[in-house]
């Protein structure tokens, strides 16, 4: 026994060390390998300037308001597909968030299958610039040449929307300021692709503002200013990141680190354990890409409380992260290997803004549309991101609410409400805004682009607007044939919710539509584990706050029993219907069972799992009782 002991800790000894000696060649190799890469990223590009041609038409087919990424989408689809277009763009050059914002680490696409499932024009963009990181300047003059190269397409920077032009229900035109003129154009049809749905929101289409939808309409998810560093030793970067990824992979304790030529992401500890002067400000790890002077964009920096539809709210934030930056920088030189050398460069021209308005469409995307894998009859795109909603001041590390293999989205979701002529791409689209932490992501938003572009082309053709259009089964399957024609991706798939089967579902969907559970990127939601004390507060008063009713924070003991998890529920029942907090509470069990049996929190079917009053529950049938508190407390407002 003792001597198989002894074989048995060799036998160990030996893998370890053949594991390390595999580590460190690795590594010695792929550090070899960027050493030996082509000075490619050692030298500048220069922009191309565009100027406006000095006369234009007045009257467009189709007018697209916002260049960003996925506006010219919509426009170079709509002049592919025979409209005259018109792109209109307030700042003085094209891309919006990947190139003023420069977000250029893209948050791609993959189905579970490594099927990249964004195709189309973002692929024209993401092989032409190539792939996942990529040069601020070279996707600038990409741009341009994009949308320049297209004959029925005209382009017009620097011009600024004033407000549409109504008649009932129907967009007639645009007045615009143009070189400190007012000028007007009309068209057929209009698409709004600004990152806030302006357009719509001045037409008159009812939104939500961040999380209203689930009971969070103050909610204001972090922004991010991405900053500039030069001086950073990229081979010690890619081999340390790649160190602590392959040291990962050997010991099965896999982490989010890892390195290429040009990208890199890590340094989780270091972002974290940094402490703000500013106290609405956190550090994150670290998203970086690596650009052709070899300067680094970092993707890290959080600011809170900032309203991005107001325009002091969104200066201040600026000035606030610049200034914070003086204090990050040395920082970062002291504490995050490879940036010894780093200095600051530079700040994007705008933040990176993840959520404001969800304009109301024909259709709402839904978090059980994303969670489910659903496909959709009239789908114009397929999604897949992580459902990954960020930090805010009242949930600071953010969470992941799951992980679909891949969804579709449905054209009915550009349509909005209350006006005819008009499509909404981009974040703002009609997405609820759980379903909008994955859909907002610009490769889906342009892949949505190319349809609704290809789509206005359609209904201007055959004289049929977008709301009849998306009640045609036939025009939707033309729509489509045409974009799988011009590269899209739209295979039909079968897909469900991994956890569909668990007999507490219902309560764990009822959960995640308020955002109150959270699977992470294995859709793991712990339902058979114990619910302990800081689960169960959370769950709880998110229920009774997003119901409507704002008491003092409910406070339970660790672990929480049967008996408190009843008493808990029973007491917000109790305080809900009567009005006040407080009432009710001197309770015993077997009282707090018969008020939840009574009342069609605690149905037959799941009292017996809170029938041992000492017993610790766990989190399926928490779940399911709190989605009945939390059908029971919307009643009381009816």
């Amino acid at each position: 026994m003792k001597a198989d002991r002894l074989v048995s800790r060799k036998r160990k000894g030996i893998r370890a060390l053949i594991l390390s000696l595999v580590t460190l060649v690795t590594l010695a190799a792929l550090a070899v390998l960027l050493l030996l890469m082509p000075v490619l990223f050692r030298h500048n590009i220069d922009e191309v300037v565009w100027v406006n041609q000095d006369a234009v038409s007045s009257h467009y087919d189709l007018i697209v308001v916002g260049a960003e990424p996925e506006g010219i989408a919509a426009a170079v689809s709509a002049a592919r597909n025979g409209a005259r277009t018109l792109l209109l763009e307030s700042a003085s050059s094209l891309g919006g968030l990947w190139t003023l914002g420069h977000l250029n680490f893209l948050d791609m696409c993959y189905g579970d299958d490594g099927t990249l499932l964004t195709r189309g024009i973002f692929e024209e963009f993401y092989s032409a610039v190539g792939g996942s990181a990529f040069d601020i300047t070279e996707a600038k003059n990409y741009f341009i040449d994009l949308v320049v190269r297209e004959p029925l397409l005209t382009l017009r920077t620097n011009a600024v929307l004033l407000a549409p032009l109504m008649e009932g229900n129907r967009i007639t035109g645009l007045r615009m300021r143009e070189d400190g003129e007012e000028t007007i154009y009309t068209a057929k049809r209009f698409i709004d692709a600004t990152a806030d749905a302006d357009l719509a929101a001045l037409a008159g289409v009812p939104y939500t503002y961040g999380g209203e939808d689930i009971g969070e309409s103050d909610r204001q998810m972090g922004v991010t200013l991405v900053f500039e560093l030069s001086g950073v030793n990229w081979p010690a970067v890619f081999i340390h990141l790649n160190s602590q990824r392959l040291i990962g992979m050997v010991t099965r304790k896999l982490s989010g680190v890892g390195a290429t030529a040009k990208s890199a992401w890590g340094y989780e500890q270091e972002g974290y354990a940094y402490v703000p002067r500013d106290p609405m400000m956190r550090l994150r790890g670290f998203n970086i890409a690596r650009q052709r002077d070899g300067t680094v964009l970092v993707n890290a920096l959080l600011i809170f409380g900032v309203d991005p539809l107001d325009s002091g709210s969104y200066a201040e934030a600026m000035d606030r992260a610049r200034s914070e930056l003086l204090f990050l920088t040395p920082y970062i030189r002291d504490h995050f290997r490879g940036f010894e050398n780093a200095a600051f460069a530079g700040t994007a021209s705008r933040l990176y803004v993840r959520e404001t308005r969800h304009i109301i469409g024909e259709y709402i995307l839904s978090i059980d549309d994303v969670l489910g894998n659903r496909d959709q009859w009239d789908k114009i795109a397929i999604g897949s991101y992580p459902a990954d909603v960020q930090p805010s001041p009242e949930q600071p590390f953010g969470t992941v609410i799951g992980s679909p293999d891949r969804y579709g989205v449905p054209f009915r979701c550009l349509i909005p409400l209350h006006v005819e002529n008009l499509l909404v791409v981009g974040r703002s689209a009609s997405f609820s805004s759980l379903a909008a932490s994955s859909a907002r992501v610009v490769p889906l938003g342009m892949a949505c682009g190319q349809a609704a572009g290809a789509a206005a082309a359609w209904s201007i053709r055959e004289n049929l607007d977008f709301r009849q259009m998306s009640r045609d089964p036939a025009a939707i399957e033309i729509l489509q044939r045409t974009l799988k024609e011009q590269s899209a991706y739209l295979e039909d798939f079968e897909g469900q919710d991994p956890n569909a089967s668990h007999w507490a579902y219902e309560g764990l969907a009822a959960m995640r539509r308020l955002g109150l559970m959270d699977g992470g990127y294995q859709n793991n939601y712990r339902l058979e584990e114990p619910i302990d004390k800081w689960r169960f507060q959370y769950m709880l008063n998110g229920v009774i706050r997003k119901a409507g009713y704002a008491w003092e924070y409910i406070d339970v003991e660790d672990p929480p029993s049967c008996a408190q998890v009843v008493a808990c529920v029973a007491f917000a029942y109790t305080s809900a219907r009567e009005r006040q907090s407080g009432a009710g509470s001197d309770r015993n069990y077997e009282q707090n069972m018969t008020i939840l049996e009574n009342n069609g929190i605690l149905p037959v079917s799941l009292a017996p799992y809170f029938s041992e009053s000492a017993k610790q529950p766990q989190a399926a049938e928490v779940a399911m009782l709190l989605a009945n508190l939390y059908a029971v407390l919307l009643s009381f407002h009816q």
